[in-house]
């Protein structure tokens, strides 16, 4: 771990410190840090998602034991709730 001396934003870190709802300074970092990153990694792998092709047109017709699963509209509802 690195140990660092910064002057931080004490409104900014009051507002991280209640969103995050943590208790120290150290941890409130900590935490904003840690979402930051996971945040990146999320939008990565939406990233590589959105590069593969997946064809689900049939799904409902060759889901395990006679299907019943239509995931045809799976992409479009996500991509709908995601621009709301």
């Amino acid at each position: 771990m690195t140990r660092i001396s910064v002057d931080v934003n004490d409104e900014w870190l009051d507002a991280a410190r209640a969103e995050l709802g943590t208790d120290s300074k150290v941890e409130t970092i900590n935490a904003a840090l840690r979402e930051f990153a996971a945040r990146k990694r999320a939008r990565d792998l939406i990233a590589t998602l959105d590069d593969i092709e997946l064809d689900v047109s049939r799904s409902a017709d060759t889901w395990r034991y006679g299907g019943g699963r239509d995931l045809s509209q799976v992409e479009k509802d996500a991509r709908e709730e995601r621009s709301a």
